[in-house]
């Protein structure tokens, strides 16, 4: 997964999101409100985050998409999955 393999970083969370995407907003919004912490990447603004994207959403750069820990790509999760996926972490 190159630069943005989340190994090794236990259940830290990474949303891979757009502006203006709706999904994002409200994933965003429930991690906060679950009080879940995580690292936001625009891949408008981020090329390789795009590329990233592209890479594990079958070419597309469907957002939000959701790196926990060790736990392969999820693109457009459930905040419960994000938590199984932190509890598995």
């Amino acid at each position: 997964m190159g630069r943005f393999d989340s190994s090794g970083s236990g259940g830290a969370v990474t949303v891979y999101w757009r502006p203006g995407c709706v999904f994002c907003i409200k994933l965003r919004t429930q991690l906060r409100a679950a009080r879940i912490p995580y690292r936001k990447v625009d891949i408008w603004r981020d090329p390789d985050a795009a590329a990233f994207v592209r890479g594990v959403a079958d070419g597309n750069e469907t957002v939000p998409t959701v790196v926990v820990g060790d736990h392969p790509p999820m693109v457009n999760p459930s905040l419960a999955r994000i938590r199984q996926a932190l509890a598995d972490a």
